[in-house]
């Protein structure tokens, strides 16, 4: 992995998928599959923004869960 904690990711992403109610057997295989997936998509670039690393991510999650991508991109913003 790169310079990005999976871990805290992987915490975070449970969080905003049972928050919108998807089951949690759903969510580990939406979270696996969009980590492998980002750590394709950055594995050949020498710097990591967070901007890079959150944009990588809601693309996969929009594959799975658009709803799940919204959550996430709109983290942490005053709605």
């Amino acid at each position: 992995m790169h310079s990005y904690n999976e871990a805290e990711i992987r915490r975070i992403l449970k969080i905003d998928a049972k928050a919108i109610g998807i089951p949690s057997g759903a969510a580990e295989v939406f979270i696996e599959r969009t980590l492998k997936a980002v750590k394709q998509t950055l594995k050949n670039k020498k710097i990591i923004t967070d901007n890079d690393l959150e944009r990588a991510i809601a693309k996969e999650l929009k594959k799975y869960n658009a709803d799940f991508a919204y959550v996430y991109e709109n983290r942490d913003k005053i709605i």
